[in-house]
């Protein structure tokens, strides 16, 4: 599956408020900026549109039983006031074959950027210019010369755990963003390794049979069954609220999630592979947001 991880450096024009957790602010925005770039029959609602087999906005929002094909990064950093000319940066994952259409998220980041984001200040809310987008380093779109280069993103492979060998190892895993997590129809506030396992496994296995070359041939219940075996040595997660407000409920929505970090001892080296990606694609509800990013320390 091709994974996309293009770097936007912006600049705001203008005054900006923006919350404390900043994901759902730049997804909501986006979602309105995509339609408004691709829709052509502006009157006709979605479900009904003679175009919706072919409308990249269906594509990628009108998807309920799918895994989108995108997620945001926001900046994390806990600043909400921004003067006008003060640099911002956030990340755009994309999966699959929505990459070659990567023009178009760009496009609609800059007129997210002319319609402005987060609360109002003076009647008016942040407006931005997008300066660069960069994938890996290289200069994808350079706001001065208004051009676009498409790259050829390569496709990312799930290792085997057969290909690993058994041994004992200790990891640390960081909740960077809130992770929010069903098992047995509920939010868990609690991590144990295999809870960890199943997630991972099922968004990589969803991820990869919709916009990769179909399911991992993985062995699901044996790994999930080994996770088991694997022990929790420090724990120090928490549960983490926060809130949020939806344009299409008209509300405001509490999203809850685990943060910190914990850290496992056990066989662990047929995991490291499947952790090495869930860092990148995230896991867990609400990943489009940002929610479910981990980042894994290998402590031996």
């Amino acid at each position: 599956m091709k994974i996309g991880n293009y770097h936007f450096l912006c600049r705001f024009k203008t005054p900006a408020r923006l919350p404390y957790y900043k994901g759902s602010t730049f997804r909501g925005v986006f979602g309105r900026a995509l339609k408004r770039v691709v829709c052509a029959l502006r009157m006709q609602e979605c479900n009904d549109c003679i175009l919706r087999n072919q409308c990249l906005y269906v594509e990628v929002f009108e998807t309920p039983y799918l895994p989108h094909p995108f997620l945001i990064e926001p900046p994390l950093t806990p600043q909400k006031e921004y003067a006008p000319e003060s640099p911002f940066d956030f990340k755009l994952l994309l999966f699959g074959h929505v990459n070659a259409k990567v023009a178009y998220f760009v496009y609609a980041f800059k007129e997210m950027g002319k319609v402005g984001i987060g609360s109002r200040v003076n009647g008016q809310r942040g407006l931005f210019k997008v300066e660069y987008v960069k994938h890996q380093g290289t200069v994808l779109y350079d706001g001065k010369e208004e051009k676009i280069t498409i790259l050829e993103i390569p496709d990312s492979v799930i290792l085997a755990p057969r290909d690993f060998p058994e041994e004992k190892r200790v990891i640390k895993v960081h909740l960077i963003t809130p992770l929010r997590l069903k098992y047995q129809n509920r939010l868990s506030p609690e991590l144990p390794f295999h809870i960890l396992v199943r997630a991972i496994l099922r968004r990589l296995s969803s991820l990869w049979e919709t916009y990769g070359d179909g399911e991992p041939e993985l062995d699901y219940q044996g790994l999930v069954k080994a996770a088991k075996g694997v022990r929790i040595l420090e724990d120090n997660i928490s549960w983490f609220d926060w809130r949020r407000y939806s344009f299409r409920q008209d509300k405001a929505m509490l999203m809850g999630g685990v943060v910190g970090s914990i850290i496992y001892e056990g066989n662990l080296a047929p995991y490291l592979p499947l952790l090495e990606l869930a860092q990148v694609v995230h896991i867990g509800k609400q990943t489009t947001f940002g929610l479910g990013k981990i980042a894994v320390e290998i402590l031996l």
